[in-house]
């Protein structure tokens, strides 16, 4: 009788596969903090690198970058989609995986979303509703 089950991951996926992209996520960080990828248009740039989320076979890691400000977000992706196979490079060197996983960027927007919740509870109407009622004593 097989014993393939099929397991429920969590939101962010399996134990490994958290595992591993927190390993990765510190590799690609480490790789930008020494500017290690020489490119016009990284230079000057500091780039968190919040989060990766790797897919379930470990063989595509999706990188979550945001400059440092939020600024030429679209330039850093770019730089970086074209240093692609350097970094893929890197990241296999300092990653202790069977196959070096393929790599795409995305912007974090989770900054801008946090930011747009926050103004919401700031407006007006939310206050009044947030607002202790001392006609309720």
């Amino acid at each position: 009788m097989p014993r393939h089950q099929k397991k429920s991951s969590a939101a962010g996926g399996s134990q490994r596969q958290l595992r591993v992209g927190e390993t990765v996520r510190h590799a690609v960080a480490e790789i930008l903090s020494h500017s290690d990828v020489h490119d016009p248009d990284l230079q000057g740039h500091i780039i968190t690198v919040p989060e990766v989320r790797m897919s379930p076979d470990l063989k595509l890691a999706t990188i979550y970058v945001m400059p440092l400000g939020g600024r030429d977000t679209e330039t850093v992706i770019a730089a970086l989609d074209r240093n692609k196979k350097f970094l893929r490079g890197e990241i296999a060197h300092r990653v202790n995986l069977k196959f070096a996983p393929d790599i795409r960027f995305r912007a974090d927007d989770r900054f801008d979303e946090a930011e747009r919740i926050e103004k919401l509870l700031r407006t007006p109407a939310v206050q009044r509703d947030l607002a202790p009622d001392s006609d309720d004593e």
